[in-house]
């Protein structure tokens, strides 16, 4: 079955206000989803001529220059701060989760200007290493397999497997995954995501065991 995927652009000209601008860093990192890309070369020239110096990254499943997506987050050297054009935290929070530096946003939609509080990423860091240690210590490990193009990990799952002999592997497999149907496999002591990433983090209050993501794992 082929996948079709169909962006939907924002048609409308952005303009960010002069004195949010005079607020960021010299070093910028411009980034937005997908539906607000077709304006970041503009954004761009506007913050270089308050001498920002402006670079935009694209990641490896990335169709767009300066386009990110919730599992495919880079990361950036050598700069200030990043500039999200876009609304909500799913993708600042991944960014800040992948990054040192600071997450600054701007909501096209709103208008709304400010800058990323640490608190939350850094909530989600600190149960991430609880979580690395649970599985350390886990017999039964659930490893959640989706069967999403792009998603499909299962080669990469068993060398985790490989690396653990002495723990005891079960393969979960999705297209949609459903946190309740967790529940009914009480045995598990820990799960590993191999699918989206962000399901590891997000999602910490939809299951009652720890789970991580396979990237955690010290294992190539």
């Amino acid at each position: 079955m082929k996948t079709l995927f169909i962006p939907t652009k924002y048609n409308k000209k952005i303009a960010i206000n002069e004195k949010h601008i005079k607020q960021l860093p010299k070093r910028i990192c411009l980034v937005s989803s997908v539906q607000f890309v077709d304006s970041l070369k503009d954004i761009k020239k506007i913050l270089e001529k308050d001498n920002k110096k402006v670079s935009l990254i694209k990641g490896k499943h990335s169709i767009y220059e300066g386009q990110i997506l919730g599992c495919d987050i880079p990361s950036a050297e050598n700069l200030d701060a990043f500039l999200f054009i876009g609304d909500g935290l799913f993708h600042p929070i991944g960014i800040q989760l992948k990054n040192e530096a600071d997450v600054f946003c701007y909501n096209p939609l709103t208008k709304d200007f400010f800058k990323l509080n640490k608190q939350e990423t850094e909530r989600i860091k600190k149960r991430k290493k609880v979580n690395l240690t649970k599985f350390y210590h886990s017999e039964n490990i659930g490893v959640l397999i989706s069967t999403k193009p792009g998603q499909y990990n299962y080669l990469k799952a068993k060398k985790l497997e490989n690396k653990f002999p002495e723990k005891k592997f079960h393969y979960l497999i999705f297209d949609n995954l459903d946190f309740n149907e967790l529940e009914n496999f009480p045995f598990i002591d820990c799960f590993v995501n191999t699918a989206c990433p962000r399901i590891a983090l997000d999602d910490l209050n939809k299951i009652s065991k720890p789970i991580i993501n396979l990237e955690d794992v010290e294992f190539q």
